[in-house]
């Protein structure tokens, strides 16, 4: 029958010493975590002692242990036997015997298999990037595979989107996205046509500011500015709802009343984009080419009639469709990887907030390769 540790004496030590050099240390009291702080400097003091001759430990007169003050023990044994030798300990009662035997101080004291705080090298660090970098990779291949099988099946039974949802996700991302659309393009068209004029007027080719804006809004900057600001607001905000969503339980309980999260939540997101997403390019092209316009009739001396005839010489049908194409694409990289990585969430707030960066990170990302892509792509079709 064990002992009450608030029933027994305070724990003390008592070393014996025998005429031919041998010592007992003598354990007497109780030896548990509320009276380790008070002896663990003499613990110390007595690891760190030289005992040269033959040292055993007594637990006969021990009354109660805990497994800290059972750990204290073997250090203290273990640091006694890398000096002499060995430190047998003897008289254990059963109970105190028990809890020795249940504590690996050979495992405890190994270091640890990865450090903790310390700095890996650049090799490490850089395989672990890339093959993080290849999980994250299949994980979207996946989820938009998913996606495009759902979009198929929508062709046929067209009753699985809620389109009521549809269109207020086209409210919240076209709707709601006009006026900062609207100022960037406009800005971005009078930057581009004034910087652009500073070195062709002194060539005396004025005119040709319409051609050079014309050509990169369409073709490159109002694809690739709008995509970028819908997936600031949209593409985050995706990943936060469904995030918080998975925080709270709500997509298990979806899932639990058996309908399908990727039907329930991420369809109206993606086809909302695919509609809202080339209306905002199409619309941030034109503030771009009348900011242009601005900067014509206004620095350079050209008549609005003028300026309008070379924008409209210089596009072609080719340049509109390339770049709807281009953003359609945009549009459903965007809400496909803010769905994935909401529904990646684990965890609390925290994990959400991260989920949201990386939403944002990871498609301004695939926006920039696919836009790569499409340049090389674009530049060997025949038009």
């Amino acid at each position: 029958m064990t002992t009450s540790p608030d029933r027994v004496r305070r724990f003390h030590l008592q070393i014996d010493e025998s005429a031919d050099g041998s010592r007992r240390i003598r354990f007497r009291g109780s030896l548990v975590l509320l009276e380790l702080e008070h002896v663990t400097a003499q613990l110390q003091v007595l690891g760190e002692r030289p005992f040269a001759g033959h040292t055993s430990l007594d637990l006969q007169d021990l009354e109660y242990v805990d497994s800290a003050g059972a750990m204290a023990i073997l250090d203290l044994a273990e640091k006694i036997k890398a000096q002499s030798g060995s430190c047998p300990i003897d008289h254990a009662s059963p109970t105190v015997q028990g809890l020795l035997n249940l504590i690996d101080i050979q495992a405890l004291n190994q270091p640890p298999l990865i450090g903790i705080g310390g700095q890996q090298d650049f090799i490490t660090r850089l395989g672990d990037g890339f093959l993080e970098f290849l999980r994250d990779s299949s994980q979207v291949i996946i989820f938009l595979g998913e996606i495009i099988i759902d979009l198929l099946a929508v062709c046929i039974r067209p009753r699985i989107v809620r389109w009521g949802d549809v269109i207020l996700t086209m409210k919240r991302t076209g709707v709601e996205g006009l006026p900062i659309i609207s100022l960037i393009a406009l800005l971005l068209g009078l930057i581009i046509a004034f910087m652009s004029s500073l070195q062709l007027r002194q060539f005396g080719a004025n005119i040709f500011v319409a051609s050079l804006l014309a050509i990169a809004m369409v073709r490159e900057l109002g694809p690739i500015m709008t995509a970028i600001l819908v997936a600031g607001r949209s593409g985050s905000a995706f990943a936060a709802e469904i995030g918080t969503m998975k925080v709270n339980e709500e997509v298990d309980a979806l899932t639990v009343m058996g309908l399908n999260p990727m039907h329930f939540l991420t369809l109206p997101k993606v086809i909302a984009s695919l509609i809202v997403v080339p209306l905002l390019t199409m619309y941030a092209n034109l503030l771009g080419i009348i900011g242009g316009l601005i900067v014509g009739v206004t620095l350079l001396d050209l008549t609005a009639y003028s300026y309008i005839q070379e924008t409209r010489n210089i596009l072609t049908v080719f340049d509109f469709v390339s770049s709807y194409i281009k953003t359609l694409v945009f549009a459903f990289l965007i809400a496909a990887i803010g769905c994935q990585r909401g529904f990646q969430v684990r965890g609390g707030a925290a994990a959400v907030g991260q989920a949201t960066t990386s939403a944002v990170v990871a498609a301004i990302f695939m926006i920039i390769v696919v836009d790569s892509i499409f340049a090389i792509i674009l530049t060997y079709i025949p038009r």
